[in-house]
């Protein structure tokens, strides 16, 4: 649930070339079904919140796969960091109302997140919207952020120290795509 990750990944440009089309395709619809997982997440018991959890994230992971191998519509790389973004806020926003975490670690886990829809609307805004391919840190602060999330939903003693970990690779991913973004941005 990489922002850069997940919009390169669905232009499909860097798995084999295939162009975005104007039909809703099927990993669009792994995309979308993040949509009323997030809304799951908080009405749910706690056995199912695991549950809930393993489909989010075989859905990023299916999604992806899928707009690399088949194409993807240019619905996806749209409706893909806001299904991912939401999934996570509310997940988190959860697990903060449960009093699992307190506030500043509630932004610890969620930095890359916040500060990569805040690079968004800066350059949609500029009129430049552009998406950074794939990074290393990227996918280990979404690994870190489900990781945390089933620590919380199973009552584990790790979910602070898993939260502290989030945020400090959140960190590192902010940096190293600050630093890469200047030569791989791509436009949305």
């Amino acid at each position: 649930m990489d922002d850069g990750e997940r919009m390169t990944e669905r232009t499909g440009r860097p798995g084999g070339g295939h162009e975005r089309g104007n039909r809703f395709t099927i990993a669009d619809f792994f995309t979308v079904v993040r949509l009323p997982l997030a809304v799951a997440f908080p009405l749910v018991g706690e056995g199912w919140r695991l549950v809930v959890l393993g489909v989010a994230g075989a859905t990023d992971l299916l999604d992806g796969f899928l707009a690399r191998r088949i194409g993807s519509s240019r619905f996806g790389p749209v409706i893909d960091p806001v299904a991912d973004k939401l999934f996570m806020a509310v997940a988190f926003g959860t697990v903060f109302a449960a009093g699992g975490l307190t506030w500043y670690e509630l932004l610890g886990v969620l930095a890359r997140d916040l500060a990569a829809t805040v690079a968004f609307v800066v350059t949609a805004v500029r009129g430049h919207p552009s998406a950074i391919p794939a990074r290393a840190g990227g996918k280990a602060v979404t690994f870190l952020q489900l990781l945390t999330l089933v620590a919380f939903s199973v009552g584990s003693p790790l979910l602070r120290p898993l939260a502290w970990a989030t945020a400090a690779v959140a960190l590192y991913a902010i940096w190293d795509y600050t630093r890469a973004a200047p030569s791989s941005s791509q436009p949305v």
